[in-house]
């Protein structure tokens, strides 16, 4: 990028968001901080009324505003690629907001964009799962929990906890949402537990906002989820599998933790990653004919005690 698209993306950048740091500049071109402060003296130069504070960072004048921007066409089917997914991924609320927002996008555009873009949403499609039925319940509350972070209120939900089967109402105070493995998650403090605790959507039957609002400061989502991460221990598990039966996998490899493969005779050598051996075990038993356990010792154990049990049954 040479230096005049970066300073006018810096300018962008700048009316982002109402305060941005030096560094976040540097990080986003890979730049130094002694470039970041030139580029700055160069906007300031051209009359652009920043106001630059030690320690905080730069923001714009209130009331300055760039006149409308033109986007690229990369940027624009960026948006594009975006709205497909926002379409399968989220609730009928967020679809409608993006959807309007796509034809402010589309209207600054000139004529040639315009055109690139009607032709490549012939050429985008996001498509579902078919072995995975839509849960519309997951996103049925995305938009009402958005507005509760935003506003620090506290919502009231109906819950069902699959690990106990039970099922219990709550009064939680959100922290963020997370999409992860084809399910939405909220993030929340429980005033019933006095801890934090993460809800799957698709387990939540109804969401009431309350009255109530909350002043406590909770940690950042990201803290949540660096910590969800270092908690759940991760097994390698090395399996020899015939090459016939790969192509019968599908995505299912990814979803049980699949990290490389490399081919080794006439078998394929591949390393999963997973959280539970357990539920391992009875995936690869619906191939377990056609592959050979490498290792963990543990992960034969299991599949020999299953096998077992289920012998037991069918005699």
């Amino acid at each position: 990028m040479n230096r005049i698209d970066r300073v006018t993306a810096i300018l962008i950048q700048l009316q982002s968001k109402r305060v941005v740091k030096a560094q976040e500049i540097a990080d986003r071109f890979r730049i130094s901080l002694r470039t970041v402060y030139r580029d700055i003296k160069t906007l300031d130069e051209a009359g652009i009324p920043i106001i630059g504070e030690a320690g905080v960072g730069y923001s714009i004048m209130e009331g300055y505003r760039l006149p409308p921007v033109m986007f690229t066409k990369e940027e624009a089917t960026a948006f594009l690629t975006a709205e497909k997914l926002v379409a399968k991924l989220t609730d009928a609320s967020t679809q409608k907001d993006y959807s309007t927002a796509m034809f402010k996008v589309k209207a600054v555009l000139r004529l040639a964009e315009k055109d690139y873009l009607e032709n490549m949403e012939q050429h985008i499609e996001v498509i579902e799962n078919q072995y995975v039925p839509r849960r519309t319940s997951d996103t049925a509350y995305l938009q009402n929990v958005l507005q509760c972070i935003a506003e620090k209120r506290v919502v009231n939900i109906d819950y069902f906890a699959n690990h106990d089967q039970q099922k219990s109402k709550r009064d939680v105070e959100p922290v963020g949402i997370y999409y992860m493995g084809e399910h939405w998650y909220l993030v929340a403090y429980c005033r019933l537990r006095k801890d934090y605790r993460t809800f799957k959507f698709g387990s939540v039957s109804s969401l009431t906002i309350t009255d109530k609002n909350f002043d406590k400061a909770h940690p950042l989502l990201k803290s949540f989820l660096s910590k969800l991460s270092c908690q759940q221990e991760l097994h390698t598990v090395i399996l020899l599998v015939d090459k016939k039966v790969l192509q019968y996998f599908g995505d299912q490899k990814f979803y049980n933790g699949f990290i490389s493969q490399k081919e080794v005779g006439h078998k394929m050598e591949m390393t999963f990653l997973t959280a539970s051996l357990n539920a391992f075990a009875r995936w690869y038993m619906l191939f377990g004919d056609k592959a050979d356990i490498v290792s963990p010792q543990s992960l034969k154990v299991i599949v020999s005690d299953v096998l077992s049990a289920i012998s037991k049954k069918v005699k």
